[in-house]
């Protein structure tokens, strides 16, 4: 098949990560016999420097042009002190929204080799497997009104508003069902029904939804008794369906329990232009050091084979290298483990490209 991946590498460790995964994706494209065209654009903190905004148009021209886009990460200390609405971060909120990309899907799944690297007892997180469906384009983060305003007395108000449609909410809970199909077939919903109207609307859709799926089993759950059992007993749970604030926070707390937020991908689908990228962000820490670990961002390339371009065989060859280095005994700094040989950022890509065949 023929495809054209946009490549937005960010800031920070993005501009390490991403090219890694490229490496895999041009071998995939030779081992299996597609063409596969990159091209690149600017976005976050390194467009706000280039062009002064942090989503440019051509950068959005070329992500709809695309068949796919491959996003390292935005962000950094330095471009903190900006405008609200000109920091590298709405460059996400932009183009999740201006490509419909509702639904995010983000696996929290523990490799046998890395139980060790959990800082939760082995007991507990062994064999974990949850995939966290996130609403990605409505909630709080969208909902209006919106702002800060001053008040008479002088003093400001922030506000933000969390607002879900039937529909929004309706269409979330399908891609959640369809999902747990294919996996064990359980679906726990996130909400906090009890005190917010909102939640009321959400769990009310949802339990419509589930009447078109009797073969999946369906529960709620609060919020944050959510939070208490993915850390209390994580392998108790399949599917996670949240609205778009709790599930940005649950999906970091899941991303823990396999030792490192820099292992796990993510899928951003809905429209026809799908977005994968790591799960974690620019670390502007570390950036330029090449220490970063790119398996997730490898991983979402493997995601996107999936997703975007239904190659399952190829995306299956990359989980597959990723587990074969893993077992050699290959590490990233924020995954060693005793006895392992640790490996730099391009040194850790191009070990997973050895192991693809």
């Amino acid at each position: 098949m023929k495809a054209k991946i946009a490549v937005l590498a960010g800031d920070g460790v993005g501009r390490e990560i991403v090219p890694e995964a490229v490496k895999v994706l041009k071998v995939i494209a030779e081992k299996f016999g597609h063409s596969f065209e990159f091209a690149s654009g600017d976005i976050g903190g390194q467009a706000i420097d280039k062009l002064g905004v942090p989503l440019p148009n051509d950068t959005l021209a070329l992500a709809k042009q695309s068949d796919a886009v491959l996003l390292g990460a935005v962000g950094g200390p330095r471009w903190e002190g900006l405008e609200y609405s000109l920091r590298p971060e709405r460059a996400l909120l932009g183009i999740r929204e201006a490509l419909g990309l509702y639904a995010n899907l983000r696996p929290a799944k523990l490799y046998s080799t890395l139980v060790d690297a959990s800082t939760l007892k082995r007991e507990v997180v062994e064999g974990i497997d949850i995939l966290v469906i996130r609403e990605l384009t409505g909630g709080i983060y969208f909902g209006k009104p919106k702002g800060i305003e001053k008040l008479p007395n002088g003093d400001e108000r922030g506000v933000n508003t969390e607002v879900y449609t039937t529909e929004e909410v309706r269409r979330i809970a399908k891609v959640a069902f369809e999902a747990a199909r294919k996996r064990r077939k359980k679906v726990t919903s996130v909400d906090k029904a009890n005190v917010l109207e909102s939640s009321e609307l959400w769990r009310k859709v949802v339990i419509d939804v589930h009447a078109s799926y009797p073969d999946v089993e369906l529960s709620h759950i609060y919020v944050d008794n959510a939070a208490m059992q993915l850390v209390r007993n994580p392998r108790q749970f399949d599917v996670l369906l949240c609205n778009n604030m709790f599930g940005d926070i649950l999906s970091d707390e899941a991303a823990m329990l396999t030792g490192s937020i820099g292992m796990l991908p993510s899928a951003s689908i809905g429209a026809k232009v799908g977005l994968f990228e790591p799960i974690h962000g620019s670390a502007p820490d570390i950036a330029g050091k090449n220490i970063a670990n790119p398996i997730a961002t490898i991983a979402s390339a493997a995601m996107m084979l999936s997703y975007a371009f239904q190659l399952e065989k190829e995306a299956d060859t990359i989980e597959q290298a990723i587990v074969k280095t893993l077992d050699l005994g290959h590490r990233t700094k924020d995954i060693q483990s005793p006895g392992a040989k640790i490996l730099g950022t391009v040194e850790m890509g191009e070990a997973i490209v050895r192991n693809l065949s």
